[in-house]
């Protein structure tokens, strides 16, 4: 979506929080960051971040936290907008509240550019967006985002800062819809938030574990009725489970199942120092990740078949085939199934779920094993093979789900796994048979994992497509 921006040099944003949740100075500020990024997890970057959820506590409490989401980043992306979304502290606007007034923010880290044109756009686009000056005027929860991003970006791309004032899900539907089309590859979306605020040290990590397994699910609704338990529970001087409600539940709503939820981080103001454990705030980090979409060329479907016929040919010589020059997707690791059909009859089937093996490699061995290890038959004769039929089933990544709701009958296959036990269906088998979800995943449950009819209700649950040829 083409995106204008301002080229009038404008107004700045004075940094109303340095001195206060961060150093004054360049120097110190910079070697606070530093601190941060040195003690917040792993520095390797990526460039398939969509979004990411970070406190916005001043960084004594919180810096390592944020920095453990900043530092998925990889430095080298070149994003078109960043766009800042959090909660407002001070006034409640109804809405959603996109800057106009300032061109620039500052911090000691220099000056970061506000595409004031775009918020005009977003302001343009329907009546939940407006600009409210004093949901921004000394507001906390972007501007602290803002050193991390100079720091790990060096060049900053225009921010679009948005103040959300409402926790109303009509008017989130909304600003979702709005911010919709801009949630593509071209732009990172920072959510700013903190968590349970105010209870004791025990009972903010066990609320703030609820809240984190809620926003794993991806699941608004989920979200939602997590915080609304959590406030029924009766947790002395809980005042919130995430000051960044509205914001969070923006986020999700412009989820689907192309993305990926990683929790990266949890710490809460009591694992600092001797800061009172009796009332204390949570914080979390989580990113978003952008899965591209797997797919194969028909020259890439006809190079497994050969791959699995030729290697089955030269086994019986006891030798291996040598796959010559191969495509980035057939060095790419993810699993297959492999299966041999003589006379429209089955003669047998492996196959591979992990993610350990490039795709050719898996493809060749569960070739073989299917002709000469399936315990349903007797090994494969060479005379045979010329009647041979093979499908091809390659796995799509593996997707954690939280609910069957998650699951689509026919369309995805199911991993059911507890501790050393596991079993799989394909989706195929729905159009084998005549079974519900339930029946389906149960029967899978019972027969292939071992645990029992019902045994998945307690079992980690996985979905995966196939794309079969």
């Amino acid at each position: 979506m083409a995106m204008a921006t301002d080229n009038i040099h404008g107004q700045v944003r004075p940094a109303a929080q340095a001195g206060r949740f961060y150093e004054q100075g360049a120097a110190a500020l910079r070697k606070e960051v530093a601190g941060c990024f040195g003690n917040g997890g792993q520095q390797d970057g990526r460039d398939d971040v969509a979004a990411l959820i970070v406190p916005h506590a001043g960084y004594y409490f919180s810096g390592e936290v944020a920095a453990s989401a900043y530092s998925q980043l990889n430095p080298g992306h070149k994003y078109g907008h960043i766009f800042l979304i959090g909660p407002s502290h001070r006034v409640w606007t109804g809405g959603a509240s996109a800057e106009t007034e300032y061109a620039y923010y500052t911090t000691p880290l220099g000056k970061v550019k506000v595409d004031t044109a775009l918020c005009r756009d977003l302001i343009a686009s329907g009546s939940v967006f407006d600009y409210r000056p004093e949901a921004h005027e000394g507001e906390h929860c972007l501007e602290v985002q803002l050193p991390f991003l100079q720091m790990r970006l060096g060049e900053m791309p225009p921010v679009v800062p948005i103040i959300i004032g409402t926790d109303d899900i009509t008017q989130l539907r909304k600003i979702a819809a709005i911010l919709k089309p801009y949630f593509t590859e071209e732009n990172l979306f920072v959510i700013s938030s903190d968590f349970s605020h105010y209870p004791s040290y025990e009972d903010a990590c066990m609320v703030d574990r609820r809240t984190r397994d809620a926003i794993m699910s991806g699941k608004l609704g989920v979200f939602v009725d997590t915080l609304e338990s959590n406030r029924q529970m009766g947790i002395r001087a809980l005042a919130t489970s995430a000051c960044g409600e509205s914001a969070i539940a923006t986020l999700l709503l412009l989820l689907d199942p192309h993305y990926r939820l990683h929790h990266l981080m949890y710490r809460n103001s009591g694992d600092k120092g001797h800061y009172d454990r009796g009332r204390v705030v949570g914080y979390h980090a989580f990113a978003v990740t952008r899965e591209k979409a797997f797919y194969l060329t028909e020259d890439e479907k006809q190079a497994l078949h050969t791959i699995a016929r030729k290697s089955i040919e030269l086994a019986f010589e006891g030798k291996s085939y040598s796959t010559g020059e191969l495509t980035e997707t057939l060095k790419k690791r993810c699993g297959a199934f492999v299966t041999l059909k003589a006379n429209g009859r089955l003669r047998g089937c492996i196959g591979h779920i992990g993610e350990d093996m490039p795709l050719h490699v898996t493809v060749s061995e569960m070739a073989k094993a299917a002709a000469f290890e399936d315990p349903r038959f007797p090994q494969l004769q060479r005379e045979e093979l010329k009647d041979i039929r093979i499908e091809i089933s390659v796995l799509t990544p593996m997707k954690r789900i939280h609910s069957l709701d998650e699951f689509e009958l026919g369309r995805h296959g199911i991993l059911i796994k507890k501790g050393h036990q596991s079993g799989t269906y394909l989706p195929q088998v729905a159009g084998e048979v005549n079974w519900t979800k339930e029946e389906y995943v149960g029967h899978c449950s019972q027969y292939k994992a071992g645990l029992g009819r019902d045994g998945w209700k307690e079992a980690e649950l996985y979905t995966y497509e196939a794309i079969v040829f």
